[in-house]
């Protein structure tokens, strides 16, 4: 039987996991779940299989100890007793890794150092490697970066207009979804064109500009609360805000809550952060349609700025939830960019095909279903299982 990777990719308060069985190029999904609302007693566990839901139940879970150790009975209960090696993803590798890493006490130690630049995420997943070791201390971790991806973006791309000595302290432009645009960039190779932009739209939301395959720029920066509005976060805004507002009597404390939780289509609805449920009262809610309008219109404005970088646009590729799902949205994103070459075949579109340009359009516009945790799975295999990885 084929080695059983174990995928974690965990939140703050949540827990996305997924079990792959992979030797060489033989990979196979066995089990995905999901276990939200650690340290409340609204919990939650959910568990599928062959792209159906074995179960879902309500449980409380105290912290990511506690969740883990359900998670780990839960994949026992399924016959799952073999794991060869467990993979992370990290949300945040700082200036020092920019590719994935076996883990050890040093690494850790490495990682609380860079809880500044994630801290909402980072201790969570600290955690997470913690608990893993103290129920298998022998089975090999690994940590997969969601910045790594980035990191042969251009200096020029990558400096904030401050001063040198931030620059030189780490204060630069990260990117993350990294391992989302891995997986798209894998599974499109050359077809993916000379000049391609990557939409990962979702909860969280970001954009890459490639040229043959690799990053020149990206639109989240220091923290994944850059770029363009999301979910709940607020993409760039102008600093002087901050300014105004830090000068008005808000504490840093403050300030993130509503930076990254009660803002973008959230803060402008003032109901919902789910791009479904807007889309379903847009017309008679003027507050979610200018929700809507005004995510559309900004990731519209960054496919525009990132093919002037391009010099040109051969292919787009929506991905992530809203991507891949939404259909007026990338409807609305793309109305106005025929000057680009793009043209959506409106059919392709609804039934959400992997190519949904008109024949005649210039430029190529794909839906890209993402796999997140099948690169965590093949980064596991080469750095905790070399001999299995060359296996074909």
């Amino acid at each position: 039987m084929k080695p059983a990777i174990l995928c974690l990719n965990g939140g703050s308060s949540s827990l996305k996991f997924a079990v792959y069985r992979v030797s060489g190029r033989a990979e196979e999904i066995v089990f995905s779940g999901a276990i939200e609302a650690i340290g409340t007693d609204g919990g939650k566990i959910s568990l599928r299989a062959d792209n159906k839901k074995l179960f879902e139940k309500n449980a409380s879970f105290a912290d990511q100890a506690a969740a883990i150790q359900t998670m780990f009975a839960t994949l026992q209960e399924q016959g799952v007793k073999d794991l060869a090696a467990v993979g992370h993803r990290i949300v945040h590798g700082g200036p020092l890794f920019t590719a994935p890493q076996r883990i050890d006490e040093k690494l850790k130690a490495a990682l609380k150092e860079l809880i500044p630049f994630a801290p909402l995420h980072l201790p969570g997943q600290i955690a997470m490697i913690e608990a893993v070791a103290a129920h298998y201390p022998q089975l090999p971790q690994v940590a997969c970066f969601d910045t790594a991806f980035h990191s042969c973006i251009p200096e020029i791309a990558r400096r904030f207009a401050l001063p040198q000595e931030l620059w030189e302290q780490g204060i630069k432009r990260y990117g993350f979804h990294g391992l989302s645009y891995e997986f798209v960039v894998s599974k499109l190779g050359k077809e993916i064109g000379q000049r391609a932009i990557i939409a990962h739209l979702g909860n969280g939301s970001s954009m890459v500009a490639l040229k043959d395959g690799a990053p020149v720029d990206t639109s989240m920066g220091l923290t994944p609360t850059g770029g363009f509005m999301m979910g709940t976060r607020s993409g760039d805004l102008d600093p002087g805000v901050l300014l105004y507002l830090m000068n008005a009597g808000y504490s840093a404390d403050r300030l993130e809550k509503m930076l990254n939780h009660q803002s973008g289509l959230m803060g402008v609805s003032g109901r919902t952060s789910e791009m479904k449920p807007l889309l379903e009262t847009r017309q008679t809610d003027h507050a979610a349609a200018m929700a809507v309008e005004m995510f559309c219109y900004q990731v519209r404005k960054f496919i525009g700025a990132f093919t002037a970088v391009l010099g040109g646009l051969d292919t787009l590729i929506f991905t992530g939830g809203i991507g891949e799902q939404a259909v007026p949205v990338r409807a609305e994103i793309c109305a106005g960019l025929e000057y680009l070459g793009i043209e959506l075949e409106a059919t392709a579109n609804h039934r959400n095909a992997e190519l949904i340009s008109a024949k005649s359009a210039r430029c190529l516009v794909r839906v890209i279903k993402t796999d997140e945790d099948l690169m965590i799975a093949r980064h596991t295999q080469s750095i905790a299982m070399p001999a299995e990885a060359k296996i074909i």
